[in-house]
């Protein structure tokens, strides 16, 4: 078998693969996006599953009101004592000098949960993991965060003792073990012992083009006592503009059970306009960071090195001792909404599905109308994540507002910063119900039907809406029965909800676009939107 890169598609960074058994499982970063901690598993590498998300009450985590792109940065999740132990962040700011993030320790004896209530460990820098030494202590390792202008804000690795007795740090311990390399914005570390040595992977270069992963050993966790390998970095697209996979670095490894070596890394797959060099910008990387998998190899002298080169592979060697796996062909999805739950692929902002943005069950989803689409606090928005190039998406929406201030519909979305939508809302000059599309590009929205909104016969009760993504661009349709569509004439460019585009004018660029559904009603009465179905069909791409 072949692992084909990626092997998680669509807005899966920071990956924290671990083996258990015959199983590996891998936990990915959801910043702003509920339930926190995307889980999958899969005991071949190729085939991987979604399991629940691993926190999914608002108890473990408050997103409520963060900025995009805050809240869970860099989950680590690793296996010890008979339970699985997951540190994470909650980071409440993404531009200035602060980042105000708090480290948090939940541990489960089952992958699927239930998660334990939340343990406060600290706030010196973002990107903790947890590392079990063999002589059973424990140390929280972390990037360090210098919010001093005059100093930089990567400070080096930090390593602090954890008492198992007291599950509570010891910060008279702390110690910074690596200040990083040249590249600097030393993030991302996990901590390995190995034959002896103490190997350290951390990733530098900021998640962007620059981005890679360096490796540095000691023979004990001293102050300053890591070394960098030599010939770093270990993993890194910068020089490789043209792979097909980009900004490789942040990752974690894994040992097979026959003594193999993987390393499991973020990735991103950037397209460019015909009309737009092909290094300049290098790319629009709309699927968000990804997860890539790559072999690893030692040479005589202790140092690890990817297979095929620090650029990594697009096709890689499945473990030889591979069970396979049984998974779907791709991620389409069609929901009837008979479960009075959502399933894994849904996801919310900041908190919870709740009664106050709607219910599910019985063949319906109910979205209860309150904020914008901008809205950090209260928003009725439910989500799955772009994980093909190309797709089509439809739902169909029973709706009757009566004011233009209630909204419902088919949206993509990157962020509060950009995202567009096609919905049904009222036309109070004509006095009847429309369909508009419009979209939001930071601070300027714009609508593009206005007077030409299309108008909703008062004898339909219903309004069939459709997105066709075609990697560049996507458009709108609309159907009054659900067989005969027709094409709105608004082809938005898809660049604008990529990571590269946010990154211009906005540090919070750490997820991807996603499709959904969506009720707002800013007059604040609660105008409700029922959905009787949702499919997602992935179509064959360029990838």
């Amino acid at each position: 078998m072949k692992i084909s890169n990626p092997v998680i598609p669509g807005f899966h960074a920071d990956p924290s693969m671990i083996r258990v058994g015959d199983t590996y499982y891998i936990a990915n970063s959801t910043f702003d996006w509920f339930p926190a901690v995307r889980l999958h598993e899969s005991k071949d590498m190729v085939h991987w599953n979604t399991l629940p998300g691993a926190l999914d009450r608002a108890s473990q985590i408050d997103m409520k009101g963060n900025c995009s792109s805050g809240g869970v940065w860099a989950p680590d999740l690793s296996y010890a004592d008979g339970r699985f132990w997951l540190v994470y962040a909650d980071v409440k700011m993404v531009d200035g000098a602060f980042k105000d993030c708090t480290n948090y320790l939940v541990t489960s004896e089952d992958i699927r949960g239930p998660w334990s209530e939340p343990i406060r460990l600290n706030g010196v820098g973002f990107d903790a993991s947890l590392f079990h030494d063999d002589d059973g202590r424990k140390y929280l390792v972390q990037q360090t965060w210098d919010f001093r202008e005059y100093r930089h804000p990567f400070d080096g690795i930090t390593l602090t003792e954890f008492d198992v007795d007291t599950m509570r740090l010891k910060p008279e311990t702390a110690r910074t073990i690596w200040a990083g390399t040249e590249a600097k914005l030393v993030e991302g570390p996990h901590l390995y012992k190995i034959n002896g040595y103490y190997y350290l992977f951390a990733a530098e270069g900021g998640t962007v083009y620059a981005h890679q992963e360096s490796v540095a050993r000691s023979r004990s966790l001293d102050a300053l006592s890591f070394e960098g390998m030599p010939g770093d970095p270990f993993l890194t697209n910068f020089d490789t503009p043209r792979s097909y996979l980009q900004k490789q670095g942040h990752g974690s490894l894994v040992e097979t059970p026959s003594g193999e070596w993987y390393y499991a890394s973020l990735c991103a797959r950037p397209w460019h306009h015909e009309t737009e060099a092909a290094n300049d910008p290098r790319g629009w990387c709309t699927l968000g960071r990804e997860t890539s998998i790559q072999k690893v190899e030692w040479d005589e002298d202790g140092w690890p090195h990817i297979v095929g080169g620090h650029g990594g592979e697009r096709y890689v060697d499945a473990p030889k001792d591979a069970v396979e796996t049984v998974a779907p062909a791709d991620h389409s999805q069609h929901d009837e909404f008979e479960s009075d739950t959502l399933g894994h692929d849904w996801n919310t902002l900041r908190v919870p599905f709740t009664e106050a943005m709607g219910r599910v069950g019985g063949g319906e989803l109910t979205l209860r109308g309150q904020g914008s689409l901008r809205n950090l606090h209260e928003l009725s928005l439910v989500a799955r994540r772009w994980q093909a190039f190309d797709f089509d998406a439809e739902t169909k929406v029973e709706f009757r507002p009566t004011t233009y201030m209630a909204m419902a519909g088919l949206t993509n979305y990157y962020s509060d910063v950009t995202w567009s939508w096609v919905y049904v809302t009222w036309d109070e000059k004509r006095e009847t119900r429309v369909i508009e599309v419009a979209q939001n590009d930071f601070g300027v929205y714009t609508s593009f039907l206005k007077d030409d909104a299309i108008v909703v016969p008062d004898d339909v009760d219903a309004v069939w809406l459709r997105t066709k993504v075609r990697t560049r661009f996507y458009t709108y349709e609309y159907s009054f029965d659900g067989e005969l569509w027709n094409e709105i004439p608004v082809r938005l460019d898809a660049k604008l909800l990529s990571d590269d585009y946010v990154n211009q004018r906005y540090g919070g660029f750490f997820t991807g676009a996603f499709v959904g559904l969506a009720c707002v009603d800013v007059a604040g009465y609660g105008a409700e939107a029922t959905f009787d179905h949702f499919d997602y069909k992935e179509l064959p791409n360029h990838g």
